[in-house]
Formats: structure tokens, C-alpha cells, sequence
């Protein structure tokens, strides 16, 4: 009983350290966390595909609920609420549509490895093309749209991409933001912080009335969500203080290590390692 007690407290302090820690660097770079955290605990192989995606996403909406207060309240980086609202509501809308796949292609494959094969592929495209634009932005012209159907358009992909995925959204985001409304990094790390924010929202609330949450230990979501709030509490205070320069550097070392993990993930849902 003692060995049982001593493994489960291992086990959430397993999962509240990938949350805390995730959380961070979610906060600071505004990639979200889930993009670390879904990967990492799928490398683990502790559990489902679908409570993975489940705990990472409820992580993902506690962080972005505090670093976006904090944020804001802080005047860290100047929020463009009529852009990024757009681009939220579209995204909310993009994540109900992307829950919806995700259960579809899960039902159709009747195989949650084959789903967590997919998720990796994906995500080795989308860090990758993140990653080589970040080293390269320097020298490549952006765009400054305002149209608020292209944000709604653009804002329903994100949402796709980010709730089918499980990451909350995620590098795409900074990578759009930055490529179609010429935002600085910190703007870009907030209004990212809020379309995941908002996608997050309507992803839950889907599950919920759809009934599709997971079996999964519910220690475990409590503490994976106190990490999201303590991890953005605290990348909110670090990102005032680092330089978008910081910022970048930290982001590109994040995304080449994501790329990594994302590689043995495809592998090991492959069947070709054991």
C-alpha cells in the first residue's frame, strides 16, 4: 500500500513539474505550454492519447487566464483587442472544429497510437517551419492585415490546428502573428497567450457537453492546473524583465528540443521502437 501511496505522489509530482515548468516558458514565449507538456508526456507513454491532450489543454487554459491578467495589468506589451479579438473568436470557433476532428480521425483509426503518430508528424512539420522562420525573420517582409474577416479566417485555422493537436496553439501562433500583423515578439507572445485563451475555453466546454473527457486521475489535473497558474504567474514577472531578443533565443532552444521529442514520439507510435 505504502509502495502504491509512494508511486501515485511520484507520479504528481511528475506531472505538476512538466506543468510548472511548461507553463513558464509557455508564459514568456507565448507558445502556451501545451506544446511542450503533450509531446513530453506522450514521450512518457504514461497514459492515453486522449487524457494527455485532455490535461494539457486545461493547463494550457489556466496559464493563458493568469499571463494574459498579468500581462495586461503589467503593461508588459500592448494588446490590439480588435485584432485580437478576431483572431480569438475565430480561433474559438476553429477549436470546436478541431475537437470535432480529433474525435473523428480517433473513432476512424480505432487506434489512439495511430492518432498520436499523426499529432507527432504534424507537429514536427509545424516546429519545424516555426523554428527555420524564427532564425530567418530578420530578413523576411511582413504584412499588416486588418480586414476582420482575415483575422476570423486566420484565427479559425490557429483554432483548428491548436484544438486537434492538443497544444493549446502553440509556435504557429507567433509565427502568423508576427508574418500578418508585423507584431513585435512580446505582442505577439500576448495576443497569442489570448487566442489560446479562447480556443481553450470552447474546447472545454465541448468536451464537457459532449461528454468525451477521459478517464484520467483527477489528482493529477488539479495539480497539472495549480502548475499552469504558479508557471504563468511566474513567466509573466520573467517576461518583463527579458528582452525580445531573450525571448527569441529561448524560443528557438524550445522548438529544436520540441523537434527532437516530436521525432522519437512518430517512431514509437510507429511500432518501431518498443
Amino acid at each position: 500500500m505504502r509502495e502504491g501511496w509512494g508511486q501515485t505522489m511520484g507520479m504528481i509530482f511528475a506531472f505538476f513539474a512538466v506543468s510548472i515548468l511548461s507553463s513558464i516558458a509557455g508564459s514568456i514565449c507565448g507558445i502556451g505550454g501545451g506544446v511542450i507538456i503533450k509531446p513530453v508526456l506522450d514521450a512518457a507513454g504514461i497514459m492515453s492519447v486522449s487524457s494527455i491532450s485532455f490535461l494539457s489543454g486545461c493547463t494550457v487554459l489556466a496559464m493563458s487566464l493568469v499571463s494574459v491578467y498579468k500581462n495586461i495589468k503589467g503593461g508588459t506589451a500592448k494588446l490590439n483587442i480588435k485584432t485580437s479579438t478576431a483572431l480569438a473568436v475565430g480561433a474559438a470557433a476553429g477549436g470546436a472544429a478541431g475537437k470535432s476532428m480529433f474525435q473523428a480521425l480517433k473513432q476512424a483509426a480505432g487506434n489512439e497510437e495511430l492518432v498520436g503518430m499523426v499529432q507527432a508528424l504534424v507537429l514536427i512539420a509545424i516546429t519545424l517551419g516555426t523554428l527555420i522562420y524564427t532564425l530567418y525573420k530578420e530578413h523576411i517582409h511582413t504584412m499588416t492585415c486588418g480586414q476582420i474577416w482575415v483575422c476570423l479566417g486566420i484565427g479559425l485555422l490557429l483554432g483548428i490546428m491548436s484544438s486537434f493537436l492538443g497544444i493549446g496553439g502553440g509556435p504557429i501562433n507567433l509565427v502568423v502573428l508576427g508574418y500578418f500583423f508585423s507584431m513585435t515578439t512580446k505582442e505577439a507572445a500576448l495576443s497569442s497567450l489570448y487566442i489560446i485563451m479562447f480556443s481553450q475555453i470552447t474546447s472545454l466546454i465541448q468536451t464537457c457537453i459532449t461528454g468525451n473527457i477521459p478517464d484520467m486521475e483527477v489528482s493529477y489535473l488539479a495539480f497539472m492546473i495549480a502548475g499552469g497558474i504558479l508557471g504563468g504567474t511566474i513567466g509573466s514577472k520573467v517576461n518583463k524583465k527579458i528582452s525580445d531578443a531573450g525571448v527569441d533565443k529561448l524560443f528557438i532552444f524550445l522548438m529544436a528540443v520540441i523537434v527532437l521529442i516530436n521525432i522519437y514520439n512518430a517512431v514509437k507510435f510507429s511500432g518501431l521502437v518498443i
